[in-house]
C-alpha cells in the first residue's frame, strides 16, 4: 500500500470514528426527553408553521418545567429572533450555549441574528466556533451560517 493510500484510509478511519461521537456531543440537550414534552412538541410544530408566537408560549412552558434544557433556549431564541425582538433572542441563545457551549444550532442561529443585526464580524465569531467543532467534516449549522455570511457580504457592498 502507498504511503499516500495509507495516510487516506487514517484519516477516513479517524473521521468515521469521531463522527458518532461529535454528533452526540452537539446535540444540545436530551432529544429523547424533547420528544416526551408536549410542550416542546408543540413549539416545534409551531415553528414548523412559522407562528412564531405560538411557539414562544409553549417554549417557555417547557423551560418552566425544565429551565436546563439548551435546546429549549435555543429555539425560544430562534421564535423571538423571528419576532424581530433581538435582545431577547440573544439572551436565550447566550443561555443555551451557557448551558452547552457546543451548541451548534445556537451557535448558527446566534450567527444569524448577529447578520439581521447588521453585526457581521460576532457573526463570523459564530462561525470561527462551528468550523472548530465540525471538523474534519463540515456540519449543516456551519455551511448554513457560511452561506448566510456570504449572502450578507453580497447584499452590503
Amino acid at each position: 500500500m502507498t504511503t499516500s493510500l495509507a495516510l487516506t484510509l487514517r484519516r477516513i478511519l479517524a473521521a468515521a470514528a469521531l463522527t458518532p461521537a461529535l454528533a452526540f456531543a452537539n446535540m444540545g440537550s436530551n432529544p429523547d426527553a424533547n420528544a416526551n414534552d408536549p410542550d416542546f412538541m408543540e413549539a416545534k410544530s409551531a415553528i414548523e408553521t412559522k407562528d412564531w408566537k405560538a411557539a414562544e408560549v409553549a417554549m417557555r412552558r417547557a423551560l418552566e418545567k425544565n429551565p436546563s434544557n439548551a435546546d429549549a433556549h435555543n429555539w425560544l431564541g430562534f421564535s423571538l429572533r423571528k419576532q424581530e425582538r433581538f435582545d431577547e433572542a440573544f439572551a436565550s441563545y447566550d443561555q443555551a450555549l451557557k448551558l452547552n457551549p457546543d451548541h451548534r444550532s445556537a451557535l448558527e442561529y446566534l450567527g444569524e441574528a448577529y447578520l439581521q443585526t447588521k453585526q457581521p464580524a460576532k457573526a463570523e465569531e459564530q462561525l470561527a466556533k462551528l468550523v472548530r467543532l465540525c471538523t474534519p467534516i463540515p456540519c449543516e449549522e456551519q455551511k448554513e451560517l457560511a452561506r448566510a455570511i456570504a449572502a450578507f457580504k453580497k447584499a452590503n457592498k
